[in-house]
């Protein structure tokens, strides 16, 4: 059961916190994995909003494994009776952690500003358990982005796909003129990125929904999971023979360098292109994975809030939750990560036009119903199938696995509980 919110919690009481910093100052214990540059520096900020704010920060970071480590941490700290304040958890994890009985209630802030009427339905939902909030989002990644070469593109006479025939129009162009055409790292989860892309592309929204969030075996078996691997099989012709292994940041260092022409991956890859020094539209292009510009596939972060016995410390995270959602956090976080807010109110001026495009799509495709999570980065479906089924893909990667067969095992795995 999660415990119904405190008297005197509601965000008029966190707003009569002392501005400055009191000599035993509340605090709150934070696990995460945000230790990059970009990271660190978004989570530097959020720490002054709290000092501002009058509540303390205490780091618990792990690095690497990308969240797996993390997460083993927390179950290590849960499990003994610590639990941190909050934690970095997304996706249907926080359904999982809400059956242990452990999370805490934010209602009261989050009804005190609204956060219903400024957040896309779909990632208030995730927030949500039982009907109330027990995490705060902090940004929304696209995931279903393709990272294109102008110059490569001129080199070999092609343009910029749209469609997934138009891709391979340019993919041949491309390899005829003797470069890669699609830039891929062979990963279980860049496998699963660039499936999820292709399924997308291939079966539209709707049937996107049904087979990888559903998990529904009429879809999972049906013409248009046969025809996303062998469209998938298409694209494995595409892809250098030194892919296996590969992380994805040196994929997008082939499309930087002119190596290869084109590569799927989120939003996050636009910060190698900046780091190197190029501008979007006219040293590379983002557009919509082939056959998805109406759709969008997203990845949000989150911070989970787990039960406190002390009112202060319930109170402080009450503050924390405050700050994450605050229009400020929200716009330095994402600037520094390459992602968008994830709440309506944030001024667009300072985003290149990638990202503004990407709170354009964002806001058209929640109203459009196409607003999907992302199965590849922990969004649509738990832990036990989103594995099994992400283990069919990098099996049929890196294999002469048919479709036929592939299709078979996806909706098997899709049962594994």
């Amino acid at each position: 059961m999660i415990r119904p919110p405190l008297s005197g919690l509601a965000l008029a009481t966190c707003a009569l916190l002392p501005t400055s910093t009191p000599a035993h100052a509340a605090q709150v214990e934070v696990l995460h994995y945000w230790t990059s540059g970009g990271e660190a520096r978004s989570i530097a900020e959020l720490k002054k909003t709290l000092a501002a704010r009058g509540v303390a920060w205490k780091d618990f970071a792990v690095a690497g494994g990308a969240g797996e480590n993390a997460a083993t941490a927390l179950k290590a700290r849960v499990m003994s009776g610590g639990a941190p304040s909050a934690a970095q958890v997304k996706g249907p994890a926080i359904q999982e952690w809400g059956q242990e009985g452990v999370l805490a209630n934010i209602d009261a802030v989050a009804k005190a500003e609204k956060w219903d009427s400024l957040l896309p339905p779909s990632v208030a939902a995730i927030m949500k358990y039982k009907g109330s909030y027990v995490a705060a989002p902090v940004n929304v990644h696209r995931v279903n982005w393709l990272w294109v070469n102008p110059a490569v593109l001129k080199k070999a006479g092609a343009k910029a796909p749209a469609t997934l025939d138009e891709f391979f129009v340019a993919a041949d162009k491309i390899k005829a003129a003797g470069l890669i055409p699609l830039a891929h790292g062979g990963q279980p989860w860049q496998d699963a990125t660039l499936f999820e892309s292709v399924a997308l592309g291939v079966g539209g929204a709707d049937f996107y929904k049904k087979a990888l969030v559903q998990l529904d075996p009429a879809a999972l078996s049906g013409p248009a999971m046969l025809k996303t691997f062998d469209t998938l099989a298409r694209m494995k012709a595409y892809i250098d023979r030194d892919a296996a292994g590969r992380d994805w940041n040196l994929a997008t260092a082939m499309v930087i360098n002119g190596k290869a022409g084109m590569q799927f991956m989120g939003d996050w890859a636009k910060g190698e292109f900046t780091a190197a020094g190029k501008k979007p539209g006219t040293d590379f292009l983002c557009v919509p994975a082939p056959g998805t510009a109406r759709a969008y596939t997203f990845n949000v972060d989150s911070m989970l809030m787990f039960q406190k016995p002390k009112a202060d410390d319930q109170k402080s995270q009450q503050v924390l939750a405050s700050a994450i959602m605050s229009p400020q956090f929200q716009e330095v976080f994402s600037l520094n990560k390459g992602s968008i807010p994830v709440r309506a109110g944030v001024a667009k001026d300072k985003f290149d036009s990638c990202a503004q495009q990407s709170m354009a799509d964002m806001d058209a495709s929640s109203k459009a119903g196409t607003f999907v999570p992302s199965l590849a980065h922990n969004m649509a479906v738990g832990s036990a199938p989103q594995g099994a089924i992400m283990d069919v893909i990098a099996r049929f990667m890196n294999s002469n696995m048919s479709s036929k067969d592939a299709v078979a095992a996806l909706a098997k795995a899709a049962r594994t509980r």
